[in-house]
């Protein structure tokens, strides 16, 4: 059987050493009497939470899957899931990052994103849930009209009401131009002014029926009747479930069911307890969201939040999945170690001795741990975007999250592929078979590549939109992060190993931007053919970045260790030999990586469409 311990140690030391959160988030108005006690209590609770009640649902709850009723339309999510969440509800943590006003706890998104980790290692079908709820309260605090957020937001707040985003369509899925859902105007009598009966069908909606939470607040993409063709012509709407108004809402009771159901869930790969729905829509009644034929800019909230959480997603299955190849590589006997018996009291060594075993445990924990300093690092440039006092500081915090949330989604999701795939290697034909776990955290971990903007979009939208458009400002600002580091520990004897190969991709990613720049402005086909290897080689600049100076810190304690005459803590010395691993091991990447980017568009375009 699998298990979970929550890495409270790490988040500790990302959060507090690394990037000495606490002061960085008493900065803020809305954090300023935050405290260590605080945050480490409630990550504390939270980890207690994701692998005594969470993670026990995961395996029971990949095998039974979510039923659905083709009668009725109802949909069952697995045994346990419902309890669960109410346990989830009654310990408040849908409030924990919601404003005081709705009656949220008001703490930072750096915190919910370590709790959001923890519960997406222990059971990330379960997780989806409540997780889509946040970013439906996001969109609407930023877009929701004052009615709209008196009626959802404290609902959406306790937890007593779930979300979703409808975007998807059978024939349309990246490409939200074509989208086919109609809004008109409603003319009922006794209907809420504003609203609007909407018609059209959305598949792959996560979350998008259920019976955990009393009614579902589904966000949904359609057109009105004026719309012109293409993304330019999409609006957003709130469409309930179930119908209410606010005096009804207040009272805590609901009213009839909306003209949106679920046709049907889709037979998948993975992430099997979720409900992953078709949704049809008939004549539901729903209401506008932000201004006529904006819906796309509106949406983008919560489409941002569910990109760094879908990051987030698999930084969790990353670290459950090495977890257990740990635990196993330390039990499974096998061979000899090639230097010579290491177990001689045994018939065989255990696996964890052998190279290439530890090659692939390297691997994950190296993307494990850098990915969790990326994640929440990113979150605090998020918490510091929305609140901090200095607009310039604001506005800097915001490109550099615009900057990092592709690369968030996209090479937190690729490494987490390679990461649980090499993990289940490590069981050899055990990895297969369902009884151990792992088999599941591969299959769950694929789906991340793909939703919330597949990784190719990603990779378009950090190169054309988040590079190109500006000629690189965001990017030359992260750089001028990277620099300064450089160059206040360039001299350090005991740094060169991190900082000379850090400098070097640095100068390499300057010079391959301003070369991909060039070609893509004779020929757009250039920024696709390299988008993809180009992401990656900045995902590998911003993990080498924390990777040294998580190697600064270890190093630094262990001077300290030192000089004080103390014992050495064995916590540093894993995170430098990691430190060491990654840039040895996974740094090198880079090399073909950039040259397969400059190989161009050519050898993709060549060969005519007849001949494939």
């Amino acid at each position: 059987m699998p298990r979970y311990v929550p890495p409270l140690r790490d988040l500790q030391f990302v959060l507090h050493e690394l990037l000495e959160v606490t002061p960085a988030l008493q900065a803020l108005p809305a954090h300023a009497d935050l405290d260590v006690e605080t945050i480490n209590a409630v990550l504390e609770e939270g980890g207690k939470f994701a692998a005594e009640v969470v993670f026990p649902l995961n395996q029971s709850g990949d095998e039974a899957g979510c039923h659905w009723d083709r009668e009725t339309h109802a949909v069952t999510a697995p045994a346990g899931f419902k309890a669960a969440y109410a346990q989830y509800v009654e310990g408040g943590w849908p409030a924990l990052a919601a404003h005081p006003e709705y009656g949220g706890q008001g703490l930072p998104h750096t915190v919910n994103q370590c709790i959001y980790e923890m519960l997406n290692s222990a059971n990330q079908a379960w997780t989806m849930y409540p997780g889509l709820s946040h970013g439906a309260y996001e969109c609407l605090h930023a877009h929701g009209t004052p009615a709209q957020k008196a009626l959802y937001l404290p609902k959406l707040t306790s937890g007593e009401w779930t979300g979703t985003m409808c975007l998807t369509e059978p024939h349309c899925g990246t490409d939200l131009g074509l989208l086919r859902t109609k809004a008109v105007p409603c003319a009922d009598e006794g209907a809420p002014a504003g609203s609007y009966r909407i018609t059209g069908e959305k598949i792959f909606i996560s979350a998008g029926d259920h019976d955990l939470a009393a009614n579902i607040v589904h966000l949904v993409l359609a057109r009105l009747p004026d719309a012109p063709a293409g993304s330019k012509g999409i609006s957003l709407f709130v469409v309930p479930k179930f119908l209410t108004d606010d005096t009804a809402a207040a009272a805590g009771g609901i009213g009839a069911k909306n003209g949106i159901f679920c046709g049907g869930l889709e037979h998948k790969m993975g992430i099997h307890g979720n409900a992953t729905a078709r949704m049809v829509l008939e004549d539901a009644l729903g209401t506008l969201v932000g201004e006529p034929h904006k819906g796309l800019q509106a949406m983008f909230v919560m489409m941002n939040a569910a990109r760094l959480g879908v990051g987030c997603q698999s930084l969790g299955l990353t670290e459950v999945a090495y977890q257990n190849a740990v635990a196993y590589a330390r039990d499974r006997l096998q061979m000899r170690a090639l230097t010579g018996p290491k177990a001689p009291d045994k018939p065989a060594d255990p696996i964890i001795v052998h190279p290439d075993v530890r090659k692939m445990l390297l691997t994950a924990r190296a993307w494990a741990e850098g990915g969790r300093a990326l994640a929440i690092h990113t979150t605090l440039m998020l918490d510091r975007e929305l609140h901090h006092p200095d607009e310039a500081v604001r506005r800097e915090a915001a490109d550099e999250v615009a900057l990092l949330t592709p690369i968030v989604k996209a090479f937190l999701t690729d490494n987490a592929w390679s990461a649980t795939s090499a993990c289940m290697q490590v069981y050899g034909g055990h990895g297969y078979i369902r009884e151990w776990g792992m088999e599941q955290f591969v299959r769950d971990a694929r789906i991340n590549m793909i939703y919330e903007g597949t990784n190719t979009i990603q990779s378009l939208d950090l190169l054309g939109r988040k590079v190109l458009a500006d000629n690189g400002a965001k990017l030359k600002k992260f750089g001028r992060k990277v620099a300064a580091f450089i160059e206040a520990y360039g001299v350090d004897e005991s740094m060169q190993e991190f900082i000379n190969p850090l400098a070097d991709l640095g100068d390499k990613v300057n010079k391959l931007t301003t070369e991909l720049g060039f070609r893509a402005f004779q020929n757009p086909d250039e920024v696709g053919a390299a988008a993809v290897d180009y992401l990656r080689v900045c995902g590998h600049l911003v993990f080498a970045y924390f990777w040294a100076r998580m190697a600064q810190v270890a190093l630094s304690a262990q001077a300290l260790s030192k000089q004080s005459g103390a014992q050495a803590d064995p916590f540093y010395t894993a995170k430098l030999a990691t430190a060491r691993f990654y840039f040895a091991k996974l740094l090198p990447e880079t090399a073909s990586l950039i040259r397969t980017a400059r190989s161009g568009a050519k050898p993709l375009m060549a060969l005519d469409e007849a001949l494939f």
